[in-house]
Protein backbone atom coordinates (compact mmCIF):
# COMPACT_ATOMS: atom_id res chain seq x y z
CA UNK A 1 0.00 0.00 0.00
CA UNK A 2 3.04 2.40 0.86
CA UNK A 3 4.34 1.67 -2.83
CA UNK A 4 0.75 2.21 -4.27
CA UNK A 5 0.31 5.56 -2.38
CA UNK A 6 4.05 6.47 -3.69
CA UNK A 7 2.82 5.73 -6.91
CA UNK A 8 0.01 8.35 -6.16
CA UNK A 9 1.97 11.06 -5.69
CA UNK A 10 4.37 10.91 -8.86
CA UNK A 11 1.52 10.72 -10.60
CA UNK A 12 -0.11 14.54 -8.74
CA UNK A 13 3.10 15.89 -9.93
CA UNK A 14 3.04 14.68 -13.69
CA UNK A 15 -0.22 15.85 -13.68
CA UNK A 16 0.62 19.32 -12.23
CA UNK A 17 -1.33 18.54 -8.61
CA UNK A 18 2.24 18.16 -6.77
CA UNK A 19 5.47 20.29 -7.39
CA UNK A 20 7.87 17.84 -8.54
CA UNK A 21 10.70 18.59 -6.29
CA UNK A 22 8.64 17.58 -3.42
CA UNK A 23 9.94 14.34 -1.81
CA UNK A 24 7.42 12.55 0.02
CA UNK A 25 7.62 8.91 1.58
CA UNK A 26 3.76 8.02 2.42
CA UNK A 27 4.22 5.66 5.82
CA UNK A 28 1.55 3.57 7.25
CA UNK A 29 1.20 2.66 10.83
CA UNK A 30 -1.57 0.65 12.49
CA UNK A 31 -4.33 2.06 14.37
CA UNK A 32 -4.68 1.15 18.10
CA UNK A 33 -8.32 1.40 17.59
CA UNK A 34 -9.67 -2.07 14.88
CA UNK A 35 -12.52 0.31 14.18
CA UNK A 36 -10.00 2.77 12.87
CA UNK A 37 -9.31 0.61 10.18
CA UNK A 38 -6.14 -1.85 9.37
CA UNK A 39 -3.62 0.95 8.69
CA UNK A 40 -3.60 4.94 8.67
CA UNK A 41 -1.79 7.64 6.79
CA UNK A 42 -1.35 11.28 7.54
CA UNK A 43 -0.09 11.73 3.77
CA UNK A 44 -3.25 14.14 2.86
CA UNK A 45 -1.75 16.28 5.64
CA UNK A 46 1.22 16.43 4.49
CA UNK A 47 0.60 16.96 0.69
CA UNK A 48 -1.72 19.73 1.54
CA UNK A 49 0.30 22.95 1.85
CA UNK A 50 2.17 22.08 -1.32
CA UNK A 51 -0.85 21.51 -3.33
CA UNK A 52 -2.15 24.39 -1.72
CA UNK A 53 -5.59 22.76 -0.64
CA UNK A 54 -7.39 21.85 2.85
CA UNK A 55 -5.87 18.15 3.60
CA UNK A 56 -9.42 16.61 3.90
CA UNK A 57 -9.69 17.58 -0.14
CA UNK A 58 -6.35 15.60 -1.01
CA UNK A 59 -7.37 12.63 0.82
CA UNK A 60 -10.80 12.60 -1.21
CA UNK A 61 -8.38 12.83 -4.03
CA UNK A 62 -6.05 10.25 -3.25
CA UNK A 63 -9.15 8.03 -2.60
CA UNK A 64 -10.13 8.56 -6.08
CA UNK A 65 -7.09 6.81 -6.83
CA UNK A 66 -7.31 4.38 -5.20
CA UNK A 67 -10.45 3.23 -6.25
CA UNK A 68 -8.89 0.22 -8.35
CA UNK A 69 -6.58 -1.11 -5.74
CA UNK A 70 -7.16 -5.10 -5.15
CA UNK A 71 -7.13 -5.62 -1.57
CA UNK A 72 -8.73 -2.84 -0.66
CA UNK A 73 -12.04 -2.44 0.82
CA UNK A 74 -12.87 1.03 1.68
CA UNK A 75 -11.00 3.88 2.82
CA UNK A 76 -12.38 6.52 5.55
CA UNK A 77 -11.65 10.06 6.16
CA UNK A 78 -10.92 10.91 9.72
CA UNK A 79 -10.77 14.21 11.80
CA UNK A 80 -8.90 16.62 9.54
CA UNK A 81 -7.58 14.92 7.10
CA UNK A 82 -6.29 11.36 7.95
CA UNK A 83 -7.01 8.23 5.52
CA UNK A 84 -8.15 5.16 7.17
CA UNK A 85 -7.33 1.89 5.57
CA UNK A 86 -9.78 -1.53 5.35
CA UNK A 87 -8.29 -4.67 3.93
CA UNK A 88 -10.30 -7.07 2.33
CA UNK A 89 -10.34 -10.34 4.52
CA UNK A 90 -9.19 -12.31 1.76
CA UNK A 91 -6.31 -10.27 0.72
CA UNK A 92 -4.77 -10.45 4.79
CA UNK A 93 -5.40 -14.16 4.38
CA UNK A 94 -3.09 -14.52 1.17
CA UNK A 95 -0.46 -13.05 3.13
CA UNK A 96 0.31 -15.76 5.11
CA UNK A 97 0.70 -17.64 1.71
CA UNK A 98 3.13 -15.08 -0.13
CA UNK A 99 5.35 -14.93 3.21
CA UNK A 100 5.62 -18.80 3.27
CA UNK A 101 6.36 -19.38 -0.46
CA UNK A 102 8.54 -16.65 -0.36
CA UNK A 103 10.43 -17.82 2.77
CA UNK A 104 13.89 -16.36 3.47
CA UNK A 105 13.08 -13.82 0.62
CA UNK A 106 10.24 -12.58 1.84
CA UNK A 107 10.90 -8.67 2.78
CA UNK A 108 13.27 -8.26 0.70
CA UNK A 109 13.13 -5.49 -2.70
CA UNK A 110 14.11 -4.15 -5.93
CA UNK A 111 14.05 -0.59 -5.15
CA UNK A 112 17.83 -0.09 -5.13
CA UNK A 113 18.56 -1.82 -8.28
CA UNK A 114 21.44 -1.01 -10.37
CA UNK A 115 22.60 1.43 -7.36
CA UNK A 116 26.37 0.79 -6.35
CA UNK A 117 27.21 1.75 -2.80
CA UNK A 118 29.86 1.29 -0.40
CA UNK A 119 29.83 1.19 3.22
CA UNK A 120 33.08 1.86 4.89
CA UNK A 121 32.93 1.46 8.66
CA UNK A 122 34.82 0.73 11.89
CA UNK A 123 38.10 1.44 10.02
CA UNK A 124 40.08 1.65 14.00
CA UNK A 125 43.48 2.50 14.01
CA UNK A 126 45.63 -0.83 13.60
CA UNK A 127 47.06 0.55 17.03
CA UNK A 128 45.22 -2.16 19.16
CA UNK A 129 42.16 -4.45 19.59
CA UNK A 130 39.16 -3.08 19.22
CA UNK A 131 36.99 -2.23 22.76
CA UNK A 132 33.70 -2.11 22.99
CA UNK A 133 33.17 1.47 21.63
CA UNK A 134 34.23 -0.06 17.79
CA UNK A 135 31.98 -2.72 18.38
CA UNK A 136 29.00 -0.57 18.10
CA UNK A 137 30.27 0.97 14.58
CA UNK A 138 30.86 -2.25 13.70
CA UNK A 139 27.32 -3.50 14.36
CA UNK A 140 25.87 -0.20 12.97
CA UNK A 141 27.82 -0.71 9.86
CA UNK A 142 26.94 -4.36 9.31
CA UNK A 143 23.20 -4.26 9.36
CA UNK A 144 22.96 -1.55 7.34
CA UNK A 145 24.86 -2.88 4.51
CA UNK A 146 22.26 -6.04 5.06
CA UNK A 147 19.40 -3.46 5.01
CA UNK A 148 20.59 -2.05 1.69
CA UNK A 149 21.61 -5.27 0.12
CA UNK A 150 17.75 -6.46 0.76
CA UNK A 151 16.30 -3.92 -0.76
CA UNK A 152 18.69 -4.62 -4.13
CA UNK A 153 21.38 -2.37 -3.91
CA UNK A 154 25.17 -3.55 -4.98
CA UNK A 155 26.70 -3.45 -1.64
CA UNK A 156 31.19 -3.04 -0.87
CA UNK A 157 31.70 -3.15 2.51
CA UNK A 158 35.37 -1.84 3.41
CA UNK A 159 37.59 -1.50 6.13
CA UNK A 160 39.92 1.67 5.63
CA UNK A 161 43.35 0.66 7.01
CA UNK A 162 45.19 3.49 8.79
CA UNK A 163 48.54 2.41 8.17
CA UNK A 164 50.45 5.32 7.38
CA UNK A 165 49.66 7.89 10.74
CA UNK A 166 51.82 8.71 13.59
CA UNK A 167 50.00 6.87 15.63
CA UNK A 168 51.32 3.79 14.69
CA UNK A 169 55.05 4.82 14.60
CA UNK A 170 54.32 5.37 18.43
CA UNK A 171 53.17 2.16 17.88
CA UNK A 172 56.29 0.51 16.61
CA UNK A 173 58.41 2.21 19.09
CA UNK A 174 55.91 0.97 22.14
CA UNK A 175 56.83 -2.65 20.36
CA UNK A 176 60.40 -1.91 19.97
CA UNK A 177 60.77 -0.90 23.96
CA UNK A 178 59.29 -3.74 24.69
CA UNK A 179 61.44 -6.36 22.86
CA UNK A 180 64.31 -4.25 24.26
CA UNK A 181 62.71 -4.88 28.07
CA UNK A 182 61.92 -8.66 27.13
CA UNK A 183 65.93 -9.39 26.08
CA UNK A 184 66.77 -7.96 29.55
CA UNK A 185 67.44 -4.14 28.78
CA UNK A 186 66.04 -1.63 31.06
CA UNK A 187 63.93 0.99 29.85
CA UNK A 188 62.18 4.03 30.65
CA UNK A 189 58.62 3.60 28.95
CA UNK A 190 57.37 6.57 27.24
CA UNK A 191 54.05 8.47 29.15
CA UNK A 192 52.84 8.65 25.44
CA UNK A 193 53.75 5.33 24.03
CA UNK A 194 50.90 2.25 24.04
CA UNK A 195 51.90 0.87 27.58
CA UNK A 196 49.83 -2.58 27.18
CA UNK A 197 51.02 -5.25 29.12
CA UNK A 198 49.39 -7.54 26.96
CA UNK A 199 49.14 -6.79 23.35
CA UNK A 200 51.91 -4.95 22.62
CA UNK A 201 54.12 -7.74 25.05
CA UNK A 202 52.93 -10.45 23.04
CA UNK A 203 53.95 -9.10 19.80
CA UNK A 204 57.66 -8.32 21.53
CA UNK A 205 57.86 -11.74 22.30
CA UNK A 206 56.63 -12.75 19.20
CA UNK A 207 59.51 -10.81 17.04
CA UNK A 208 62.39 -11.79 19.71
CA UNK A 209 61.28 -15.42 18.65
CA UNK A 210 61.38 -15.09 15.01
CA UNK A 211 64.17 -12.33 15.10
CA UNK A 212 66.45 -13.25 18.31
CA UNK A 213 68.34 -10.22 19.10
CA UNK A 214 69.27 -8.78 15.87
CA UNK A 215 67.38 -5.45 16.44
CA UNK A 216 69.11 -5.09 20.15
CA UNK A 217 70.81 -2.03 21.14
CA UNK A 218 71.27 -0.97 23.95
CA UNK A 219 69.03 1.40 26.04
CA UNK A 220 71.39 3.79 26.80
CA UNK A 221 72.57 4.44 22.91
CA UNK A 222 68.60 4.89 22.95
CA UNK A 223 67.93 7.52 25.33
CA UNK A 224 71.10 9.42 25.04
CA UNK A 225 70.28 13.25 24.62
CA UNK A 226 66.72 12.63 24.05
CA UNK A 227 63.99 15.83 24.92
CA UNK A 228 62.80 14.85 28.99
CA UNK A 229 59.50 12.82 29.02
CA UNK A 230 56.43 14.50 31.02
CA UNK A 231 56.18 15.53 33.58
CA UNK A 232 59.21 17.62 33.45
CA UNK A 233 59.45 17.72 29.72
CA UNK A 234 56.76 17.58 26.57
CA UNK A 235 55.63 13.89 25.91
CA UNK A 236 55.02 14.54 22.06
CA UNK A 237 58.40 15.60 21.50
CA UNK A 238 60.09 12.99 23.64
CA UNK A 239 57.77 9.90 21.48
CA UNK A 240 58.68 11.63 18.21
CA UNK A 241 62.53 12.23 18.89
CA UNK A 242 62.35 8.63 20.15
CA UNK A 243 61.09 7.09 16.95
CA UNK A 244 63.46 9.23 15.13
CA UNK A 245 66.61 7.55 17.10
CA UNK A 246 64.95 4.02 16.16
CA UNK A 247 64.76 4.83 13.08
CA UNK A 248 68.10 5.88 13.19
CA UNK A 249 69.74 3.03 14.97
CA UNK A 250 67.65 0.03 13.35
CA UNK A 251 67.99 1.32 9.92
CA UNK A 252 64.88 1.34 7.39
CA UNK A 253 65.16 -1.81 6.89
CA UNK A 254 64.99 -2.67 10.87
CA UNK A 255 62.63 -0.52 11.36
CA UNK A 256 60.34 -1.61 8.87
CA UNK A 257 60.49 -5.21 10.56
CA UNK A 258 59.09 -4.05 13.79
CA UNK A 259 56.44 -2.04 11.99
CA UNK A 260 55.20 -4.78 10.17
CA UNK A 261 55.24 -6.77 13.03
CA UNK A 262 52.84 -4.51 14.44
CA UNK A 263 51.02 -3.48 11.74
CA UNK A 264 49.84 -6.66 10.94
CA UNK A 265 49.72 -8.76 14.49
CA UNK A 266 47.17 -6.49 15.28
CA UNK A 267 45.64 -6.12 11.88
CA UNK A 268 44.81 -9.80 12.01
CA UNK A 269 43.45 -9.71 15.13
CA UNK A 270 41.33 -7.22 14.08
CA UNK A 271 39.92 -9.40 11.02
CA UNK A 272 39.30 -12.43 12.91
CA UNK A 273 37.93 -10.93 16.07
CA UNK A 274 35.44 -8.88 13.66
CA UNK A 275 34.70 -12.43 11.11
CA UNK A 276 33.72 -13.78 14.90
CA UNK A 277 31.27 -10.80 15.26
CA UNK A 278 29.80 -12.00 12.17
CA UNK A 279 31.90 -8.63 9.92
CA UNK A 280 33.27 -9.23 7.13
CA UNK A 281 34.74 -7.04 4.36
CA UNK A 282 35.11 -7.23 0.67
CA UNK A 283 37.87 -4.48 0.97
CA UNK A 284 40.57 -4.06 3.35
CA UNK A 285 41.86 -0.42 1.76
CA UNK A 286 45.62 0.63 2.97
CA UNK A 287 46.19 4.18 3.50
CA UNK A 288 49.45 3.99 2.67
CA UNK A 289 48.85 3.04 -0.95
CA UNK A 290 46.96 6.16 -1.40
CA UNK A 291 50.76 7.97 -1.26
CA UNK A 292 52.20 5.26 -2.73
CA UNK A 293 49.95 4.99 -5.60
CA UNK A 294 50.66 9.07 -5.65
CA UNK A 295 47.05 9.59 -5.33
CA UNK A 296 47.41 12.13 -2.34
CA UNK A 297 50.05 14.28 -4.58
CA UNK A 298 47.78 14.24 -7.35
CA UNK A 299 44.57 15.35 -5.27
CA UNK A 300 46.74 18.32 -4.03
CA UNK A 301 47.36 18.95 -7.61
CA UNK A 302 43.58 19.12 -8.68
CA UNK A 303 42.90 21.22 -6.05
CA UNK A 304 45.96 23.61 -6.88
CA UNK A 305 44.86 23.49 -10.53
CA UNK A 306 41.54 24.69 -9.87
CA UNK A 307 43.00 27.57 -7.40
CA UNK A 308 41.54 26.21 -4.14
CA UNK A 309 45.28 26.07 -2.31
CA UNK A 310 47.26 29.05 -1.08
CA UNK A 311 50.23 28.85 0.65
CA UNK A 312 50.59 30.88 3.86
CA UNK A 313 53.79 30.34 6.76
CA UNK A 314 55.10 28.06 4.46
CA UNK A 315 52.46 25.50 4.59
CA UNK A 316 49.60 24.98 1.71
CA UNK A 317 45.96 25.69 2.90
CA UNK A 318 42.62 23.93 1.30
CA UNK A 319 40.19 27.25 0.91
CA UNK A 320 36.92 24.80 2.50
CA UNK A 321 35.42 28.31 3.60
CA UNK A 322 34.51 28.64 -0.03
CA UNK A 323 32.61 25.68 0.22
CA UNK A 324 30.55 26.25 3.56
CA UNK A 325 33.38 24.71 6.04
CA UNK A 326 33.89 26.96 9.27
CA UNK A 327 37.73 27.30 8.70
CA UNK A 328 40.41 26.67 5.92
CA UNK A 329 42.54 23.20 6.33
CA UNK A 330 45.97 22.99 5.74
CA UNK A 331 47.39 19.70 3.26
CA UNK A 332 50.77 20.26 3.24
CA UNK A 333 52.71 21.25 5.92
CA UNK A 334 55.25 23.14 6.20
CA UNK A 335 57.38 20.25 6.48
CA UNK A 336 56.33 19.32 2.88
CA UNK A 337 54.93 16.15 4.74
CA UNK A 338 51.06 15.92 3.58
CA UNK A 339 48.37 15.89 6.62
CA UNK A 340 45.90 13.44 7.23
CA UNK A 341 43.00 15.58 5.90
CA UNK A 342 44.79 15.39 2.43
CA UNK A 343 44.66 11.45 2.91
CA UNK A 344 41.05 11.21 3.11
CA UNK A 345 40.66 13.65 0.03
CA UNK A 346 42.07 11.49 -2.24
CA UNK A 347 40.88 8.09 -0.67
CA UNK A 348 36.94 9.77 -0.98
CA UNK A 349 37.98 10.65 -4.53
CA UNK A 350 39.56 6.95 -5.60
CA UNK A 351 36.05 5.97 -3.80
CA UNK A 352 34.37 7.46 -6.76
CA UNK A 353 36.48 6.97 -9.08
CA UNK A 354 35.78 3.13 -8.30
CA UNK A 355 32.07 3.61 -9.43
CA UNK A 356 30.46 3.96 -6.25
CA UNK A 357 27.05 6.16 -7.24
CA UNK A 358 26.98 6.24 -3.26
CA UNK A 359 29.17 6.16 -0.73
CA UNK A 360 28.37 5.89 2.85
CA UNK A 361 30.71 6.63 6.62
CA UNK A 362 30.55 5.35 9.39
CA UNK A 363 32.33 7.14 11.69
CA UNK A 364 32.82 7.56 15.47
CA UNK A 365 30.46 11.32 16.86
CA UNK A 366 34.29 12.33 17.53
CA UNK A 367 34.76 12.89 13.99
CA UNK A 368 31.76 15.48 13.52
CA UNK A 369 34.28 17.99 12.63
CA UNK A 370 35.69 15.90 9.52
CA UNK A 371 32.36 15.86 7.54
CA UNK A 372 32.24 19.50 6.40
CA UNK A 373 35.58 19.79 5.28
CA UNK A 374 35.22 16.70 3.31
CA UNK A 375 32.25 17.70 1.81
CA UNK A 376 33.81 20.82 0.93
CA UNK A 377 36.95 19.03 -0.88
CA UNK A 378 34.81 16.70 -2.92
CA UNK A 379 32.44 19.90 -3.81
CA UNK A 380 35.79 22.22 -4.58
CA UNK A 381 36.80 18.65 -7.11
CA UNK A 382 33.37 18.88 -8.84
CA UNK A 383 31.74 15.76 -7.04
CA UNK A 384 28.72 16.26 -5.67
CA UNK A 385 28.82 15.96 -1.75
CA UNK A 386 25.25 14.34 -2.15
CA UNK A 387 26.92 11.11 -3.19
CA UNK A 388 28.36 11.09 0.28
CA UNK A 389 26.34 10.29 3.22
CA UNK A 390 28.34 10.47 7.03
CA UNK A 391 27.07 8.30 9.78
CA UNK A 392 27.72 9.62 13.29
CA UNK A 393 28.08 6.73 15.55
CA UNK A 394 27.57 7.87 19.07
CA UNK A 395 30.07 6.22 21.53
CA UNK A 396 28.79 3.25 23.50
CA UNK A 397 29.11 3.02 27.57
CA UNK A 398 29.11 0.10 29.06
CA UNK A 399 27.97 -0.89 32.80
CA UNK A 400 28.66 -4.00 34.65
CA UNK A 401 26.58 -4.38 38.06
CA UNK A 402 25.45 -0.73 37.54
CA UNK A 403 28.71 0.35 37.55
CA UNK A 404 30.75 2.15 34.40
CA UNK A 405 33.62 0.32 32.87
CA UNK A 406 36.65 2.63 31.94
CA UNK A 407 38.47 2.55 28.67
CA UNK A 408 41.93 3.67 27.71
CA UNK A 409 43.90 2.36 24.87
CA UNK A 410 46.88 4.06 25.67
CA UNK A 411 46.70 2.61 29.19
CA UNK A 412 45.57 -0.60 28.17
CA UNK A 413 42.73 -0.31 30.89
CA UNK A 414 39.63 -1.21 28.26
CA UNK A 415 37.30 -4.03 27.50
CA UNK A 416 37.55 -5.26 24.00
CA UNK A 417 35.17 -6.16 21.08
CA UNK A 418 36.16 -10.08 22.12
CA UNK A 419 35.83 -9.74 25.92
CA UNK A 420 32.27 -8.49 24.98
CA UNK A 421 31.03 -10.75 22.92
CA UNK A 422 32.57 -14.07 25.35
CA UNK A 423 31.05 -12.26 28.00
CA UNK A 424 27.39 -11.87 26.34
CA UNK A 425 27.61 -13.83 22.88
CA UNK A 426 27.78 -11.90 20.11
CA UNK A 427 24.44 -11.83 18.86
CA UNK A 428 23.52 -9.73 22.02
CA UNK A 429 26.21 -7.70 21.64
CA UNK A 430 25.24 -6.95 17.67
CA UNK A 431 21.60 -6.69 19.28
CA UNK A 432 21.98 -4.35 21.87
CA UNK A 433 24.45 -2.00 20.13
CA UNK A 434 21.93 -1.37 17.37
CA UNK A 435 18.59 -0.87 19.59
CA UNK A 436 18.94 2.87 19.64
CA UNK A 437 19.79 5.74 16.13
CA UNK A 438 23.16 5.15 15.99
CA UNK A 439 23.05 8.82 16.77
CA UNK A 440 21.91 8.47 20.63
CA UNK A 441 24.38 7.40 22.98
CA UNK A 442 23.86 4.15 23.86
CA UNK A 443 24.31 2.50 27.67
CA UNK A 444 25.45 -1.03 27.09
CA UNK A 445 23.99 -2.99 30.20
CA UNK A 446 25.53 -6.73 30.77
CA UNK A 447 23.22 -7.49 32.91
CA UNK A 448 20.49 -7.08 31.08
CA UNK A 449 22.16 -8.71 28.32
CA UNK A 450 22.52 -11.98 29.62
CA UNK A 451 19.28 -11.84 31.61
CA UNK A 452 17.11 -15.24 30.26
CA UNK A 453 13.56 -13.04 30.89
CA UNK A 454 11.34 -10.92 28.80
CA UNK A 455 13.30 -7.80 30.06
CA UNK A 456 15.67 -8.88 27.59
CA UNK A 457 14.25 -7.59 23.98
CA UNK A 458 16.97 -9.68 22.73
CA UNK A 459 15.92 -13.09 24.45
CA UNK A 460 12.07 -12.42 24.06
CA UNK A 461 12.18 -12.15 20.29
CA UNK A 462 14.58 -15.35 20.10
CA UNK A 463 12.05 -16.88 22.26
CA UNK A 464 8.70 -16.06 20.00
CA UNK A 465 10.88 -17.95 16.86
CA UNK A 466 11.79 -20.84 19.42
CA UNK A 467 8.24 -20.93 20.27
CA UNK A 468 7.01 -21.71 17.08
CA UNK A 469 9.45 -24.10 16.62
CA UNK A 470 8.17 -25.90 19.67
CA UNK A 471 4.56 -25.71 18.57
CA UNK A 472 6.29 -28.18 15.35
CA UNK A 473 7.87 -30.14 17.14
CA UNK A 474 5.29 -31.18 19.40
CA UNK A 475 2.42 -32.31 16.26
CA UNK A 476 3.70 -36.10 16.15
CA UNK A 477 3.99 -36.01 19.48
CA UNK A 478 0.22 -35.20 20.02
CA UNK A 479 -0.22 -37.26 16.92
CA UNK A 480 -0.93 -34.40 14.16
CA UNK A 481 0.80 -33.30 11.07
CA UNK A 482 0.55 -30.21 9.61
CA UNK A 483 -1.19 -29.31 6.41
CA UNK A 484 -0.78 -26.21 4.80
CA UNK A 485 -3.43 -26.79 2.22
CA UNK A 486 -6.26 -27.46 4.66
CA UNK A 487 -5.65 -24.24 6.62
CA UNK A 488 -5.92 -22.10 3.32
CA UNK A 489 -9.34 -23.53 3.14
CA UNK A 490 -9.97 -22.08 6.87
CA UNK A 491 -8.51 -18.26 6.71
CA UNK A 492 -11.62 -16.72 6.92
CA UNK A 493 -11.89 -18.54 10.75
CA UNK A 494 -8.78 -16.88 11.95
CA UNK A 495 -11.35 -13.60 13.70
CA UNK A 496 -9.73 -13.55 16.53
CA UNK A 497 -8.30 -10.45 17.63
CA UNK A 498 -5.05 -11.48 18.12
CA UNK A 499 -4.66 -12.67 14.63
CA UNK A 500 -5.63 -9.85 13.32
CA UNK A 501 -3.08 -8.15 14.99
CA UNK A 502 -0.63 -10.26 13.51
CA UNK A 503 -2.31 -10.01 10.04
CA UNK A 504 -1.19 -6.13 10.18
CA UNK A 505 2.26 -6.78 11.40
CA UNK A 506 3.24 -9.04 9.30
CA UNK A 507 2.28 -7.13 6.17
CA UNK A 508 4.15 -4.23 7.61
CA UNK A 509 7.47 -5.92 6.78
CA UNK A 510 8.56 -5.38 3.73
CA UNK A 511 7.79 -1.15 3.99
CA UNK A 512 9.63 -1.66 7.33
CA UNK A 513 12.43 -2.81 5.60
CA UNK A 514 12.40 -0.50 2.43
CA UNK A 515 12.41 2.58 5.31
CA UNK A 516 15.39 1.07 7.90
CA UNK A 517 17.17 0.64 4.65
CA UNK A 518 16.54 4.11 3.35
CA UNK A 519 16.93 5.84 6.82
CA UNK A 520 20.01 3.83 7.42
CA UNK A 521 18.10 3.03 10.74
CA UNK A 522 18.35 -0.37 11.96
CA UNK A 523 17.22 0.62 15.04
CA UNK A 524 13.26 0.36 13.09
CA UNK A 525 13.73 -3.09 12.45
CA UNK A 526 14.47 -3.76 16.04
CA UNK A 527 11.30 -1.94 17.32
CA UNK A 528 9.31 -3.90 14.61
CA UNK A 529 11.05 -7.10 15.87
CA UNK A 530 10.23 -6.62 19.56
CA UNK A 531 6.17 -5.68 18.19
CA UNK A 532 5.92 -8.91 16.08
CA UNK A 533 7.57 -10.71 18.76
CA UNK A 534 5.11 -9.36 21.54
CA UNK A 535 1.90 -9.98 19.07
CA UNK A 536 3.03 -13.18 18.58
CA UNK A 537 3.50 -14.42 22.84
CA UNK A 538 -0.04 -12.46 23.33
CA UNK A 539 -1.37 -15.00 20.64
CA UNK A 540 0.49 -18.04 22.03
CA UNK A 541 -0.83 -17.34 25.41
CA UNK A 542 -4.51 -16.60 24.51
CA UNK A 543 -5.07 -19.93 22.14
CA UNK A 544 -4.59 -23.19 22.07
CA UNK A 545 -2.88 -24.05 18.71
CA UNK A 546 -2.93 -28.00 18.36
CA UNK A 547 -6.78 -28.38 18.94
CA UNK A 548 -7.35 -31.77 18.66
CA UNK A 549 -10.70 -32.26 16.19
CA UNK A 550 -10.71 -28.81 14.84
CA UNK A 551 -8.08 -29.97 11.96
CA UNK A 552 -8.91 -27.27 9.72
CA UNK A 553 -9.00 -24.26 12.28
CA UNK A 554 -5.65 -25.83 13.64
CA UNK A 555 -4.14 -25.69 10.53
CA UNK A 556 -5.26 -22.24 9.22
CA UNK A 557 -3.20 -20.69 12.62
CA UNK A 558 -0.08 -23.42 12.25
CA UNK A 559 0.04 -21.68 8.84
CA UNK A 560 -0.30 -17.87 10.52
CA UNK A 561 2.38 -18.76 12.93
CA UNK A 562 5.04 -20.33 10.62
CA UNK A 563 4.55 -17.09 8.38
CA UNK A 564 5.08 -15.30 11.95
CA UNK A 565 8.77 -17.27 12.72
CA UNK A 566 9.89 -16.99 9.13
CA UNK A 567 9.44 -13.08 9.22
CA UNK A 568 11.06 -13.33 12.36
CA UNK A 569 13.91 -15.57 11.42
CA UNK A 570 14.04 -12.71 8.56
CA UNK A 571 14.28 -9.70 10.71
CA UNK A 572 16.93 -11.67 12.91
CA UNK A 573 19.22 -12.65 9.93
CA UNK A 574 19.18 -8.69 8.43
CA UNK A 575 20.67 -8.15 12.14
CA UNK A 576 23.25 -10.64 12.26
CA UNK A 577 21.35 -12.38 14.57
CA UNK A 578 20.50 -16.32 15.64
CA UNK A 579 17.11 -17.39 14.93
CA UNK A 580 17.30 -20.29 17.48
CA UNK A 581 14.40 -23.32 17.71
CA UNK A 582 15.10 -24.10 21.16
CA UNK A 583 16.32 -21.89 23.90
Amino acid sequence: MEERLQAICKQLASDGELPEDISIKPVLTVPKDPAHGDFASNLAMQLAKPMRRAPRAVAELIIERLADTDGLAKVEIAGPGFMNFFVEAGAAFALIDTILEAGERFGRSTVGKGEKVQVEFVSANPTGPLHVGHGRGAAYGSVVANLLEAVGCSVEREYYVNDAGRQMHILAASVWLRYLEHLGEVIQFPSNGYRSEGYILDIARSLADEHGRQLLVESGKVFADLPEDAPVGDKERHIDALIDRMRELLGENGYQVVFRAALDSILDDIRSDLAEFGVTYDNWYSEQSLADRGLVGRAIERLHEARHVYERDGALWFRATDFGDDKDRVVRRENGQTTYFASDIAYHLDKFDRGFDRVIDIWGADHHGYVPRVKAALTALGQSADRLTVSLVQFAILYRGGERVPMSTRSGSFVTLRELREEVGSDAARFFYVMRAANQHLDFDLDLAKSQSNENPLYYIQYAHARVASVFRQLPLRGFEHEPEMGREAYERLTEAHEQALFKRLAQYPALIERAATAHEPHQLVHYLRDLAQDFHSYYNAHAFLLGEDAALRNARLNLVAATRQVLANGLGLLGVNAPDEM
